[in-house]
C-alpha cells in the first residue's frame, strides 16, 4: 500500500538551536535595520526563508568528504574530483570553479557581454540582472505571458517565449545578442520549471542566428524532477538522464552550487567555448584564484562534488517538491493567493492581490514581509518593485515590476514538517488583517541591488 505522508528521506544527525524572539525584540530589530530583512541577525529569527541559497543541511557524506579536502594551491585532487562530477551532468569541456554563482556571471558577462548589447532570458534574477547592467548592456526578460499572471495554471510557467525571442534577437541583429540565458527554474517567475521542448526551441532560433546558448542551473535538478512528473514521454527516465539532455541543448551554464549543489558555498562555470573559457580563466586568477580552486577551498569542491550526485536521488527530489507544496497548499486552502501552481524551492505569496490598498511604489510585497517576520518571526524576501523596480530619476514613484511577491524559499533537508505548519500559521494570520498594513517608502539606497540595504520608513 502506498501512504499519503510522504517523510523526510534521512534521519537527523545534529541540530541546531533555534533563537525565540519576542515580539518587542523583533519590533526593535525592525527599527534598528531600516526595515529591512536582509539586516537582521540571525538569532533574531525563528524560521528563516529569506533563501534557498547556501542554507540547507549538508549530509554526512558531504562532512566525511570534506575530511579529504586537498588544499594545495594548484592541481588539487578535490577539483578534479569537482571537475568530474559537474563534467558527467553537464557534458560540458570547461568547468571553472567559482565562490558561487554571480562570481560565475560576472565572469562570464564580462568576457562576453559588451556595452549596448541585449542578453534575453526567460527571467533575470537579480544579480544576473544586475552583472548583465553593469556591463552597460541590456537584460531583457521573455518569459511566457502566463509566467507573469500568479494565477495562470499551466505545466510549464518558466518557459521563455520563443517568438519573442526571434522578434528580439532580429529587432537588434544578432552581432548584438552574444548569448541567450534560460534560468531553470525560474526564481524571480515563481520558481516556475522550463520543458525540454521549450529548451529544444530555444535551441533552434539560436542556431538559426548563430548565437550561444547559456543555462542559469542553480535549480537543475529540481527542474529536471518537474520534466519527470509533467511533460509526456519523460516519466521513465532518471533526473540524471533528464538533466543530461537539458544540459546537451546548452553551450555552457553558470551554477551557484549552493542550491542544488546541495553546498553552502560555491558555483562554476561551464561552457564549450574555448575562447571563453581562456578568457574566463584569466578573469577568475584576476578576481577569484587560481584555476584548480576558483575562491573556494578543497573540502568545499569536495562538498559540491557530493552534493550534485546526491540531488538527483528521486527519493530526495519527491520530498523536496512536495514538502514545498504542503506549505502551498496549506496557505492556498485558507484563502491566501499565492503564484500557482507551487514552484520547487519556494512559495510565492501574490502581495498584490492580497494587498491591492498598497499600490506598487510603496512596496507592498516588502510590506507584507516585514509582518511576517514582526508577526511570527518568519524571514522572506521580497520579490516585487523594491528588488526589481526602477526609481524615477525625476524622483516621482518608481517604474514597478511585474509582479509583487514574497517568496519563502525552503532551505533543503532544514525544517521538519512542525516548522512549516507553524509558518502556514503566521501566514494565514496576516492574512486575516491584510487591510491594516501599510505601505512604505525609501529613505535611502544605493545605485546597485538596492534591496540588499535600502532603509525604509513606514507611512
Amino acid at each position: 500500500m502506498e501512504y499519503r505522508t510522504i517523510i523526510e528521506p534521512f534521519r537527523i544527525h545534529s541540530v541546531q538551536a533555534i533563537d525565540l524572539p519576542d515580539l518587542a525584540q523583533r519590533e526593535r530589530a525592525l527599527e534598528r535595520s531600516g526595515f529591512n530583512l536582509f539586516g537582521l541577525h540571525a538569532d533574531e529569527i525563528i524560521i528563516d526563508l529569506l533563501t534557498d541559497s547556501g542554507t540547507g543541511a549538508m549530509s554526512s557524506n558531504q562532512w566525511a568528504g570534506m575530511m579529504r579536502g586537498d588544499e594545495s594551491y594548484a592541481g588539487s585532487r578535490s577539483f578534479f574530483r569537482f571537475e568530474a562530477a559537474v563534467k558527467d551532468i553537464t557534458g560540458m569541456d570547461e568547468v571553472i570553479p567559482t565562490h558561487q554563482g554571480r562570481a560565475a556571471e560576472k565572469i562570464l558577462f564580462s568576457v562576453a557581454v559588451s556595452e549596448g548589447d541585449v542578453v534575453p532570458n526567460n527571467t533575470h534574477f537579480d544579480t544576473t540582472r544586475a552583472n548583465v547592467e553593469y556591463q552597460g548592456a541590456e537584460a531583457r526578460d521573455l518569459v511566457i505571458a502566463e509566467g507573469t499572471d500568479p494565477s495562470a495554471i499551466l505545466p510549464f510557467k518558466g518557459n521563455m517565449d520563443v517568438e519573442r525571442l526571434r522578434r528580439t534577437i532580429e529587432e537588434v541583429g544578432p552581432d548584438r545578442v552574444p548569448l541567450v540565458m534560460v534560468t531553470v527554474t525560474n526564481n524571480s517567475g515563481g520558481g516556475q520549471p522550463v520543458s525540454m521542448a521549450n529548451l529544444r526551441e530555444v535551441r533552434a532560433v539560436c542556431d538559426e542566428f548563430g548565437v550561444p546558448l547559456y543555462l542559469d542551473a542553480c535549480r537543475f535538478a529540481e527542474n529536471a524532477w518537474f520534466i519527470k512528473l509533467r511533460e509526456p514521454g519523460y516519466e521513465d527516465k532518471t533526473p540524471r538522464e533528464i538533466a543530461r539532455e537539458m544540459f546537451s541543448y546548452a553551450d555552457g551554464a553558470t551554477m551557484s552550487a549552493k542550491k542544488d549543489g546541495l553546498a553552502n558555498i560555491g558555483g562554476f562555470l561551464a561552457t564549450n567555448d574555448q575562447e571563453i573559457s581562456l578568457n574566463a580563466r584569466n578573469l577568475l586568477i584576476l578576481t577569484e584564484g587560481f584555476p584548480t580552486y576558483g575562491g573556494l577551498a578543497g573540502y568545499d569542491l569536495e562538498a559540491v562534488a557530493i552534493g550534485l550526485d546526491e540531488v538527483l536521488d528521486e527519493n530526495y527530489l519527491n520530498y523536496r517538491i512536495r514538502s514545498t507544496a504542503y506549505l502551498a497548499e496549506t496557505i492556498s486552502n485558507a484563502g491566501v493567493p499565492i503564484v500557482q501552481p507551487p514552484g520547487g524551492h519556494a512559495v510565492y505569496i501574490d502581495a498584490a492581490t492580497l494587498l491591492p490598498h498598497i499600490p506598487p511604489h510603496e512596496y507592498p510585497a516588502q510590506a507584507l514581509a516585514i509582518e511576517l517576520y514582526r508577526a511570527g518571526g518568519v524571514r522572506g524576501v521580497e520579490i516585487g518593485t523594491v528588488m526589481f523596480g526602477r526609481p524615477d530619476p525625476s524622483g516621482g514613484p518608481d517604474t514597478s515590476a511585474a509582479m509583487e511577491l514574497v517568496r519563502l524559499a525552503v532551505p533543503r533537508r532544514t525544517y521538519t514538517q512542525s516548522h512549516i505548519d507553524y509558518v502556514g500559521e503566521v501566514v494565514i494570520d496576516v492574512a486575516g488583517r491584510a487591510s491594516s498594513l501599510r505601505g512604505l517608502r525609501i529613505v535611502d539606497q544605493p545605485a546597485w541591488l538596492r534591496h540588499f540595504t535600502a532603509r525604509f520608513s513606514r507611512l
